[in-house]
């Protein structure tokens, strides 16, 4: 039997690194229906800045001092490296919680596996993070396709590239690909679902990855993904966080007209800088940012949708109450790492 939730849904984020403080946090914090409980974090310095910001949540060290306190939770939402989120939703699953699991999912597809069977014989929610669905430029994107405006799509280019050859700071610069390292695992599980959610499902699957870092036991710090698609469609995918000049993140190819963008979503720097959710500015992509569309010499800039990443709690609140699915499909999410995981065999 699944569990019924009343609202407010008691929610505990677990983490304070990027995901956590810069994500989640924020989110639940700004979502009718939800209240902002617990932050679980070990760090000191991270502790005072939620205690700071989020003065009525509770914060706790570990997850197990979070556990203790299960029966006033309803949901766990896990911004934690990828190495600890088996064990983690599935101790929050045997007590009877909803989780919100980052990407990437699990290290490992047989552990996502595991989890969904666990979720589902417990009667709880279980999503994944894939946030990038909520992009102003894939929303818009989505628009343009769905509208017929390109024709039929013959070529799909995307691209997460930056310049930041001193790594991100965090245990993404050295947690090797057992542990669910590198940036095919991190950028390719947004990359990856953003066209499989365009485009429909993989027949045929390449990869290329490599190590540029100063680190030779970690995982990948570049990465390329070559998908052909049952509907034709071939996606073409770079991952790269020491890209001195980056490409467009969108370039996209069609029988009547192409569709180019640059520039990344402005969400994520807007919510590190202390931005609500609830700013009516929140999500708006300025003009001069604008993908472009039509054939060279005749082309015009698209009204960029807004971004939208207070929807996925919107609907996961639906879903507890049991009025619609939760926002992503836990089992896309494994499929997109059963996809990672063939690279990596074979790359």
């Amino acid at each position: 039997m699944s569990r019924v939730t009343t609202s407010p849904i008691r929610t505990a984020v677990v983490g304070f690194g990027v995901s956590g403080k810069v994500f989640h946090a924020p989110l639940i914090a700004a979502a009718p229906g939800y209240s902002l409980d617990v932050i679980v974090t070990a760090d000191t310095a991270r502790a005072a800045e939620a205690a700071r910001v989020y003065p009525t949540a509770r914060i706790l060290p570990t997850p197990e001092a979070l556990f203790s306190l299960s029966n006033d939770l309803d949901l766990v939402i896990l911004g934690t490296p990828p190495l600890t989120h088996f064990d983690l939703a599935s101790e929050a699953i045997a007590r009877g919680l909803h989780v919100v699991v980052d990407k990437p999912f699990v290290s490992a597809s047989a552990q996502g596996e595991a989890l969904i069977a666990r979720a589902g014989e417990a009667g709880v929610q279980l999503t994944v993070f894939q946030n990038r669905r909520w992009d102003a430029d894939f929303l818009t994107l989505e628009r343009l396709l769905g509208e017929g405006l390109l024709g039929e799509v013959r070529s799909f280019e995307s691209r997460f590239e930056w310049w930041r050859p001193e790594g991100f700071g965090n245990w993404r610069d050295t947690a090797p690909l057992a542990e669910g390292g590198g940036i095919l695992h991190d950028l390719g599980a947004h990359l990856i679902d953003q066209a499989i959610q365009l485009f429909g499902p993989v027949e045929e699957t390449y990869g290329e990855t490599a190590n540029h870092s100063p680190h030779p036991d970690a995982a990948d710090t570049e990465a390329f993904v070559s998908l052909l698609h049952e509907s034709g469609v071939r996606s073409r995918l770079w991952m790269n966080g020491m890209a001195a000049q980056v490409g467009p993140r969108f370039h996209v190819l069609g029988s009547r007209a192409g569709y180019t963008k640059w520039g990344l979503d402005t969400q994520e720097p807007v919510l590190a800088a202390g931005m609500s959710p609830l700013d009516a500015s929140y999500g708006v992509e300025p003009q001069d940012a604008w993908g472009v569309l039509g054939i060279d010499g005749n082309t015009m800039a698209v009204q960029a949708e807004t971004g939208g990443y207070p929807r996925f709690y919107a609907a996961l609140a639906a879903a507890l109450r049991g009025e619609g699915n939760v926002p992503v499909d836990p089992a896309q999410s494994l499929e997109v790492l059963r996809i990672i995981e063939k690279i990596h065999a074979f790359a």
